[in-house]
């Protein structure tokens, strides 16, 4: 169905936004679920017939009813209306009129007598409007209270929706559950808490899916939401056909369910298979029995395997495969199948051209090449004096000859170690100059003690010696005292 600014002239020329029914506003093309487009809005009916009066009405979520305008009231499509309920009134919106009613009322085998299709009030007031919209607000709070009771009174099921009468004197349950549900108690708690009318209804996995809506995993809206209205059963024999592995995480949808789009090419596939021969036909060749494997249908390749040697698989064309099957009927052995998979002519793939002077797509592809320069480890100083020694036995002309003739790494190594001194080389080179500072630090004083134990030691052999050799023989006491000469 399409808005205003969308319908077409008499010639067909689209009006407004140009877009045939699909700008998505109010309710044009995919601006609500399950919208039909009018294409026979501007088509005159023949002289002397009058125009349909039932109406298709719109309700939340996509639920939608016939009506027929018994009062011969103006209503054209996107009116609110007041309709006939189950007890009291109802508001909704005219999705679709004319003669598309008809085709629609056909397809879901409603006829113009059945009592299913009640009748329009009136247009919908400011004061009906406003009672509806309170009502809708009250929704996803009751919905919140009814989950509560339900989990409280232990019941196996799942609460899915909630909708309200126009009026809001009723209010409908929408439930999913795998087993059978006593709700009677659970009734009586709902109308309590809430002071109105309950009705309780039960939908299937796919009906809660179409009903809530979501994003399949092709990136767009259900199919069970936007357009499909009537949900066909799907088998495990649609994937199969389709040579699709029965993975459940890949073939079920938001539902649960085998996705229903399985069945949309499953008829093109079938067409296709008809020239393929049975997967459980063998083949006899020279080398052995051979056994099928898998296929692609749109290419017309085929892949078999030896019984004896399953490890190698051998692709082969739709056309080998049937001249292989001829020859067997005719009690003739094929050659074997390596023959047959080398006449396959591979077409080369056509890569990136860089005719714009772009950067190539796979230049990032490409490995990285090692280093070449990379890090020494690290030598132990046990070592060290090892090849000290090796150096001072080798001459400096042998090593010079060695490294003209031999390894440049080896006459780099080795000039390395002749400039770079060891770290043993290192503490015996400082060990002299530590002493000499030492030496020449300042004389402390008589209770302080030197931080060298040796030094006070030697100083008192040096004086006594010197003192003796100053002193005459003879010159001490018998107390051992010297006496000074002049």
């Amino acid at each position: 169905m399409s808005c205003s600014s969308c319908s077409t002239n008499k010639d067909g020329v689209p009006k407004g936004c140009k877009s045939n029914g699909n700008c998505a506003t109010g309710t044009c093309g995919s601006g609500n679920k399950l919208a039909v487009f009018d294409w026979l809005s501007n088509m005159t009916l023949p002289s002397g017939e009058a125009p349909y009066n039932i109406f298709e009405v719109r309700f939340k979520n996509g639920r939608k009813h016939f009506y027929r305008n018994s009062q011969n009231i103006t209503v054209s499509m996107g009116d609110v209306v007041a309709v006939e309920g189950s007890s009291g009134h109802d508001i909704g919106i005219v999705s679709l009129a004319g003669e598309l009613v008809k085709v629609q009322m056909k397809k879901r085998k409603v006829t113009e007598d059945s009592d299913n299709v009640k009748k329009i009030y009136r247009k919908a007031t400011q004061k009906d409007i406003d009672v509806w919209q309170t009502a809708r607000d009250r929704e996803l709070e009751t919905q919140r209270k009814g989950r509560e009771i339900i989990s409280k009174l232990g019941l196996k099921m799942k609460l899915s929706d909630v909708e309200f009468q126009g009026d809001g004197t009723k209010a409908t349950f929408y439930y999913t559950a795998d087993e059978r549900v006593d709700f009677r108690q659970l009734i009586r708690d709902l109308a309590g808490a809430f002071s109105i009318r309950v009705e309780m209804r039960q939908v299937g996995m796919r009906q809660e899916a179409a009903r809530l809506g979501g994003v399949g995993s092709c990136g767009r809206e259900l199919c069970c939401s936007t357009w499909l209205t009537d949900f066909r059963k799907v088998n495990t024999a649609a994937a199969r056909y389709q040579q699709l592995s029965l993975n459940p995480l890949k073939l079920a949808g938001q539902c649960g369910k085998l996705k229903c789009c399985l069945n949309f090419e499953l008829d093109s596939y079938l067409d296709a298979l008809e020239s393929f021969p049975k997967q459980d036909l063998v083949l006899k060749t020279e080398k052995g029995d051979a056994v099928f494997v898998k296929m692609d249908i749109f290419k017309k390749l085929l892949w078999y395997t030896y019984k004896e040697e399953s490890f190698k698989w051998y692709k082969l064309s739709l056309d080998q495969v049937q001249e292989i099957i001829e020859l067997n009927e005719n009690n003739e052995v094929s050659s074997p199948l390596e023959d047959y998979e080398a006449e396959i002519a591979e077409e080369p793939k056509i890569d990136f051209e860089n005719v714009v002077g772009q950067d190539s797509l796979t230049r990032f592809d490409a490995p990285k090449k090692p280093r070449k320069n990379r890090r020494r480890p690290k030598r132990n100083t046990s070592n060290n004096k090892k090849t000290e020694s090796r150096d001072k036995k080798k001459s400096p002309q042998k090593a010079g000859a060695k490294n003209a003739g031999g390894n440049k790494l080896d006459a780099k190594r080795q000039d390395s170690r002749r400039k770079k001194p060891n770290q043993n080389q290192l503490k015996q080179a400082q060990k002299p100059r530590n002493q000499k500072k030492k030496t020449e630090a300042k004389p402390t004083g008589e209770n302080q003690q030197s931080p060298n134990k040796r030094k006070p030691q030697n100083n008192k052999r040096r004086n006594n010696n010197n003192r003796r050799k100053n002193t005459p023989k003879n010159a001490g006491n018998k107390d051992g005292n010297t006496k000074e000469t002049k």
